[in-house]
């Protein structure tokens, strides 16, 4: 049993380190900038869109792009409908970490880890974020190899054989493993790069592995329901529209889920960049056929979650991460 709980687990704490770091790096190699982007460059949805794809590129997190949306929705300082191109926009940003895992780099975990090193060392702040990044990828390749140590381990004792032959249905257990993975662990992008891995082993289906994907991003929406609470009204529509629209991708897709999963080779030779594309295409697919309904579907969820009236309020943003302090 230790053959297979000590490398997961190892891996996926080695992942979601690598995880945090690439988001502190990035976000401070942003600066104040992703806030005031944020609350600038959202007027309407289409540019909303843009924005929030970009930022949760910087983030590395489309929870913390979503959690930041709660808050300036919360203050006053978006509108509810503002909202809505942000949370399409971050469904997109989100993928973009899996494109890049995608690449197949893992070799070069250790060397990405070093020169991340080198790069913090130096009495140079940017430099130090841009080392934070860099390992951070690094970590997130190395915590990625990890994970597939139990591949062996898991054939060896038959277990994934058993699985297949209980007569279990992939798909509904796939989207209930991505959904309370991804709201255990608070990371889409860490459950997607776990299913790249044990897909590219052999060790579950395609079907399975789809469903995942779909899974994943309704379970994403656990944290902006938890940064909604004691929030203003408006604030909580943005956490149920999140959900809607996940909830609403995924039954759009739910019949196609089968014929994706037979059809994926045709995406790439590599099965791991097989569930990367997918998971793009279904975001893209999702976000940009509602995009141009985002005024009616803001004013859908008004009516289904009414506004009261509030107060506003302004905050300051906080301080430069602690990692990063020393080198002010």
């Amino acid at each position: 049993m230790k053959e297979i709980v000590i490398p997961f687990t190892t891996g996926l704490a080695i992942f979601l380190f690598g995880m945090q770091l690439l988001r502190i790096g990035l976000e401070e190699l942003a600066a104040d900038r992703m806030q005031r982007i944020l609350l600038r460059f959202t007027k309407t949805p289409t540019r909303g869109f843009w924005t929030g794809m970009v930022t949760t590129f910087f983030l590395q997190s489309s929870s913390a792009v979503t959690v930041l949306t709660i808050g300036f929705v919360n203050a006053g300082l978006l509108t509810f409908t503002q909202s809505v191109g942000i949370i399409l926009g971050t469904n997109i940003g989100t993928t973009i970490t899996t494109e890049i895992l995608a690449l197949k780099i893992q070799d070069f975990a250790v060397p990405l880890i070093c020169l991340g090193a080198t790069l913090y060392i130096l009495p140079w702040k940017k430099g130090a974020a841009l080392g934070l990044a860099i390992g951070g990828f690094g970590c997130i390749f190395l915590g990625m190899e990890a994970m597939q140590w139990i591949a062996d381990p898991l054939k060896d004792r038959g277990w994934i054989a058993a699985i297949m032959d209980s007569g279990y249905h992939p798909v509904w257990s796939g989207l209930l493993s991505g959904t309370l993975l991804t709201a255990l662990i608070q990371s889409s992008s860490a459950t997607v790069a776990i299913t790249m891995g044990f897909f590219a082993t052999g060790m579950i289906p395609s079907p399975f592995a789809v469903a995942v994907v779909l899974g994943s991003n309704v379970g994403t929406c656990i944290t902006g329901f938890l940064a909604s609470i004691g929030t203003e009204r408006t604030a909580k529509q943005v956490a149920l529209a999140n959900l809607m629209l996940n909830l609403g991708g995924l039954i759009l897709f739910l019949p196609w889920i089968k014929p994706i999963a037979e059809m994926s080779h045709l995406l790439s030779s590599h099965p791991a960049v097989q569930i990367a594309h997918i998971q793009t295409i279904y975001n893209i697919v999702c976000s940009l056929l509602m995009l141009p309904f985002a005024n009616l579907f803001a004013r859908v969820v008004s009516q289904l979650l009414p506004e009261h009236p509030h107060l506003s309020w302004s905050g300051k943003r906080r301080c430069s991460h602690p990692l990063l302090k020393w080198h002010q």
